[in-house]
């Protein structure tokens, strides 16, 4: 694997320019094989950039197209993103179309990862980039939504590292053991929905 380059190379620069370039060669590979994949991404985060209401340089859409158009490999043996793909890559571009942030925002979050992972069981669709689409769209809206919005300090830090601490967690685990690691999700309760619940009712009780 890629990440296995950095403790090879003891996390040099060297090893991290090395792990760069494969990386990047390696998504263009990927994404060169899908060509639907890849202009569905791209098809997607156009429609964010036009119908977005900040003029300015979308950095947001771009980056958000950058990962995705990046992790296409991430779909195996599919050559098309699937229904939940897409969900969950709308949602992750819900700032993009508002800016300011809006209680409607939180509301169409909310909704869109109850819909993503069973429409994906449902059709089949299941994959890596699924979960991580998923995974990386919750903690980019919630994280952008709680800074916009909440204007209690010490709930606000809370809320934003129940998607951040597991963010940078993995992150650093991954790096560390040279593999991709998965975050362990509690079966009974998940510290990320009721932190999505509590703010969109304290967003709406504000009016």
């Amino acid at each position: 694997m890629l990440l296995a380059l950095l403790p090879a190379g003891r996390w040099r620069a060297r090893a991290w320019s090395d792990f760069l370039a494969m990386a990047a060669r390696r998504s263009i590979r990927q994404a060169v094989a899908r060509p639907r994949a890849i202009a569905e991404v791209t098809a997607l985060h156009g429609l964010v950039i036009a119908l977005g209401r900040d003029r300015r340089l979308p950095v947001w859409s771009l980056v958000s197209w950058a990962l995705a158009a990046g992790h296409l490999g991430l779909l195996e043996h599919r050559q098309a993103l699937g229904a939940a793909d897409m969900l969950s890559l709308a949602r992750a571009n819900l700032p993009a179309m508002a800016p300011a942030g809006g209680v409607w925002q939180a509301a169409a979050a909310l909704g869109s990862d109850l819909l993503d992972g069973r429409i994906a069981r449902a059709t089949g669709t299941v994959s890596p980039f699924g979960r991580y689409a998923d995974s990386f769209a919750d903690a980019a809206f919630w994280i952008w939504f709680t800074v916009r919005n909440e204007p209690a300090p010490r709930f606000r830090a809370a809320a934003v590292a129940v998607w951040l601490v597991p963010v940078l967690a993995v992150t650093a685990t991954s790096v560390a053991h040279g593999r991709m690691v998965d975050a362990p999700r509690p079966r009974l309760v998940r510290p990320a929905a009721l932190a999505q619940a509590a703010l969109t009712v304290r967003a709406l009780r504000r009016g």
